[in-house]
């Protein structure tokens, strides 16, 4: 298989200033040395959509071993683009390329301070009425700007990267298909490559039904994970750092619920690993396990009751776990390096209400990225350096709305009709009493995934536009633990999709929302609850938007061709719901009375386009009121400003022709002797 991505050459990036804003000497007086945190909101001009729409400064930030540079995806011209730029002031040439058409950036890593490797992600055409997604890398050299693909002489699907070298040498280990069709081909191999010339080396032979494939610190690859479909069972390969024969140490039946035992990272000189499972009460953790036995040795950290465990920072060597996060709603960043926790809790005592999230490290950890922010705004982006204690302001995320606070966020809690309890985020326009409002119902996509109070520009624009938004995390989403998790299971389009009316029962109740202006508007699985809501519920919502929305459940969940995995899959789906065709909204069409405002972006590889386009020829042939924005260069998430622009404008067109919110009200003076 053979396909053609084109990448841009170089373009040019503007300067990068820096703003001293603190010294380390003065870490226990820190909140008068960094920036102070905004000021309370007060009356503003509501920015414009194009102001919402703006692409954020970077995403995937990640600073180079040195701590010298930085690779991300930019923002540059209303385009999300591959960059690498120097953080100091200097006639260094930034390298920004654009990323392949009908392609989505995965991921961005560093291998030394001269080159970066990008991994791409398409959908493409394999044989009649067949598209698969297919997954493949490039490099770039920063200094001579040269772009290498590597492993593109492969004929398989999926290339992963498995590990990067820490000296500062340029091998990376992949593991690529080199078929399409099942045999000894199909299964991944893993080949050491030179990201600076694409020459590679097999170092591990592909095994029949191992799909993937980890290495410790130091390169050697010491496990695979192997699953067999038609038995619905999941094996672990297993072999000492000193190499040898891989052997089997842990099954685990899918059908039975059972786990399967998989190392996050490998302690160097034992045979221990650390691992993430629950403990005997139900609460997830982190582990040190003997691999031989996958024994515990010992608990490494535990989440706190109904939380999970979130990202892993890890040394750069891959052999010392730094620190991690969890879901939980508050102190839910926890550093194992006290140096890093010292700094962490320096950050927190100076920056008040705000979060200060460090996302990346220089291989010392003497340098960093720290992103400071609340929910309420972008936030910034900053350099700091433990040496001369200085905090330097990168760029603000998003110039055209800078840092001031915009609507009020806060996570709200409600119990569902069942008992259930559910937490949301709820945001406000402040410009306005919080009584009575227009409310707009926005569940998260997935629905395997969860809504943090974070900056969302979704939700702030809506606010913005006068509208109460709520974001339920209804049963079945993640961060909440294993068993409420599963209380999703047979409750796709029932108790899920009731958990969202009964957020909107309870901003009602609370006297929040005006239950006759009540709108719903989601994207993917989001899209799919918004179109559904209008099905299920037909009396309470005036309108609907679904973005990206699955139609059709039995077309999407029934789509995997011939992936390894299809039945697995299938069984996953069929305990989400018991039957695909009555929950599925291109079935309910007679039901919709609201109107329906379908957007939909002909590169989305996430959800096909098709989903849309025959929801909206179901709904026209019903002769129901519906619109659909098709957009030819949009992908998933919408990564072009110009596709966030038409996105935006469009949500607030509908919105305000079907459930205005009107002007906000004239403040009236008070009586009340109260202050």
């Amino acid at each position: 298989m053979r396909t053609k991505l084109t990448i841009a050459g170089l373009v040019l990036f503007g300067a990068l200033g820096s703003l001293h804003l603190s010294t380390k000497a003065q870490a226990q007086s820190a909140a008068s040395s960094l920036p102070a945190s905004p000021a309370p909101a007060v009356p503003s001009p509501t920015p414009p959509v194009e102001a919402f729409a703006r692409i954020p400064f970077v995403e995937d930030a990640e600073i180079s071993p040195n701590g010298g540079r930085l690779a991300g995806l930019f923002g540059i011209g209303g385009e999300q683009k591959i960059g690498v730029l120097s953080l100091f002031a200097g006639s260094e040439i930034p390298v920004m390329l654009r990323v392949p058409e009908g392609t989505q950036a995965a991921w961005v890593r560093w291998v030394n301070d001269d080159n970066i490797i990008i991994g791409l992600r398409t959908l493409l055409p394999i044989d009649v009425g067949e598209r698969w997604y297919v997954s493949q890398a490039i490099a770039i050299n920063r200094v001579s700007g040269k772009i290498t693909k590597l492993m593109w002489d492969l004929n398989g699907q999926n290339t992963d990267l498995v590990w990067v070298a820490s000296n500062g040498s340029p091998e990376v280990l992949m593991a690529v298909q080199n078929s399409i069709y099942i045999g000894d081909e199909f299964w991944p191999a893993v080949y050491r490559v030179n990201v600076e010339t694409g020459s590679k080396r097999r170092v591990v032979d592909g095994r029949t039904n191992v799909s993937d494939w980890a290495a410790d610190g130091q390169g050697n690859v010491r496990t695979g994970v192997g699953y067999r479909d038609d038995s619905r069972t999941f094996s672990l390969l297993y072999r000492s750092a000193g190499g040898g024969q891989f052997r089997t140490i842990d099954r685990a039946n899918s059908r039975k619920r059972e786990a399967l035992f998989n190392p996050v990272l490998f302690l160097p000189g034992t045979e221990h690993a650390l691992a993430i499972h629950d403990d005997e009460q139900g609460r997830a953790g982190v582990f040190e396990v003997d691999l031989p036995t996958q024994a515990d040795v010992r608990a490494v950290f535990t989440a706190p009751a109904g939380a999970d465990i979130g990202r892993l920072v890890v040394s750069d060597d891959g052999t010392t776990l730094l620190g991690l996060t969890t879901t939980a709603a508050t102190d839910n960043v926890h550093w194992f390096d006290p140096a890093l926790g010292e700094l962490q809790a320096s950050f927190n005592k100076a920056i008040g209400d705000r979060s200060a999230r460090i996302v990346s490290l220089s291989r010392d950890r003497q340098r960093m990225l720290v992103v400071l922010g609340r929910p309420d705004t972008p936030g910034a982006f900053y350099y700091y350096d433990t040496a001369g204690g200085k905090l330097h302001r990168v760029a603000i995320m998003n110039e055209a709305l800078g840092t001031r606070p915009l609507a009020p966020v806060k996570m709200i809690h409600y119990t569902a009709r069942d008992g259930t309890g559910i937490d949301a985020v709820l945001t406000l326009p402040n410009d306005r009493e919080a009584k009575a409002l227009p409310i707009v119902m926005l569940p998260h996509g997935g629905p395997w995934a969860q809504d943090t109070a974070s900056y969302d520009y979704w939700a702030q624009f809506i606010a913005s536009r006068g509208y109460a938004v709520l974001q339920p995390n209804f049963r079945g989403s993640t961060g909440y633990s294993e068993e409420f998790l599963r209380k999703g299971e047979g409750q796709m389009g029932l108790a899920m999709q009731d958990d969202i009316t009964d957020g909107l029962n309870w901003a009602v109740s609370q006297g929040i929302a005006d239950p006759k202006r009540a709108c719903i508007v989601g994207a993917s699985y989001g899209g799919y609850a918004a179109m559904w809501g209008v099905a299920k519920d037909p009396e309470l919502y005036r309108c609907a938007i679904s973005i990206a929305g699955v139609a059709s459940i039995r077309a999407e969940v029934n789509d995997f061709g011939q992936n390894v995995m299809a039945g697995k899959f299938r069984d996953d789906w069929k305990r989400m719901t018991p039957d695909f065709a009555a929950v599925s909204p291109i079935n309910a069409v007679a039901r919709i009375t609201a109107p329906l405002l379908l957007i939909h972006g002909k590169r989305d590889v996430t959800v096909d386009h098709d989903q849309s386009s025959k929801m909206y020829g179901r709904m026209r042939e019903a002769g129901k009121q519906v619109e659909f924005l098709s957009l030819p260069l949009a992908d998933h998430y919408f990564t072009r400003q110009e596709d966030r622009l038409q996105l935006l404008s469009a949500i607030e067109s509908f919105l305000a022709r079907h459930n205005p919110a009107g002007a906000p009200p004239v403040a009236q003076a008070s009586n009340s002797s109260n202050p």
